[in-house]
């Protein structure tokens, strides 16, 4: 064999084995690349299963904080309403006092006229007699003054029976106000009791009625867990989205990348068959 040909087996030897050792350089680059991408797409799709989660999460704590918002604010409705009755009862009882004391008052005064009432009956009626007794003796003495001092007594009797009617219903009315009084103040420690068991505050120094927690307290600590819970959730949410946004970036630089040198090697390859 002769030196020309010798000289070109080795030639083509050694461009074979460069264009092998550049076709598999361009393989293990594509298959680095493959294994990128394979890798960020893992990483993109934990990612965004995370985010629907946390969305899920978010979207919840949302709707946890408008619930215990509005059981704050229903809550401190309720309170102003228990504060009002508390208030009213309290009213209540003062003027049924007032008005016991007016009834004491008006008994004390319609006994009195009774007694002026009945002493000027009993006059009444001694001197309709003594006026009766004279005109038997007196035929003279008018018809009409015995008449009208009769009459004068049985309208005494009749004013004394009528006020002692009005002194019973004074006392009846008494009574009903006593009882009223009674069922009041029963009704104003309770509305008392319980305007403290929702602030938790002494109030007019009910013993033993302020209790450990109160309903004000409770739900003021659930709005404030609630909106504590919605912005963590809000800042995780918002943290993994920066973290999806930048693995779908690099998985795009990646996956250009792998088109490139899938390209590349395809080309490499080809030229290779062909020489």
């Amino acid at each position: 064999m002769s030196i020309y040909k010798i000289n070109t087996i080795k030639n083509k030897y050694g461009v074979t084995e460069q264009k092998k050792e550049t076709l598999d350089a361009l393989s293990n680059q594509v298959l680095d690349a493959q294994n990128e991408v394979a890798q960020l797409q893992a990483i993109v799709q934990s990612l965004t299963e995370k985010s629907n989660k946390l969305t899920n999460q978010l979207n919840l704590a949302e709707e946890n904080k408008k619930q215990a918002l509005s059981n704050k604010e229903l809550g401190d409705e309720v309170i102003s309403k228990v504060k009002e009755l508390d208030q009213l009862s309290g009213t209540a009882v003062s003027e049924v006092g007032i008005a016991n004391e007016k009834a004491k008052s008006c008994a004390s005064q319609v006994k009195v006229l009774i007694d002026k009432l009945i002493y000027s009956a009993e006059v009444i009626n001694k001197l309709a007699n003594l006026v009766i007794r004279k005109k038997a003796l007196n035929p003279l003495i008018s018809d009409e003054l015995v008449e009208m001092i009769s009459k004068a007594g049985t309208d005494a009797n009749n004013a004394v029976a009528l006020t002692l009617k009005a002194l019973e219903a004074v006392f009846a009315s008494q009574a009903t106000i006593l009882e009223s009084n009674g069922a009041l103040a029963i009704e104003n420690e309770q509305a008392t009791k319980l305007y403290e068991f929702f602030i938790g505050e002494e109030v007019d120094n009910v013993e033993n009625s302020i209790p450990d927690t109160n309903v004000k307290e409770l739900l003021g600590v659930a709005y404030d867990v609630s909106i504590s819970t919605y912005n963590s959730a809000l800042l995780a949410s918002e943290d993994n989205t920066n973290q999806l946004n930048a693995a779908e970036s690099e998985l795009n630089r990646a996956t250009i990348k792998l088109a490139s040198l899938e390209s590349g090697y395809a080309a490499a390859k080809a030229a290779a068959l062909a020489s």
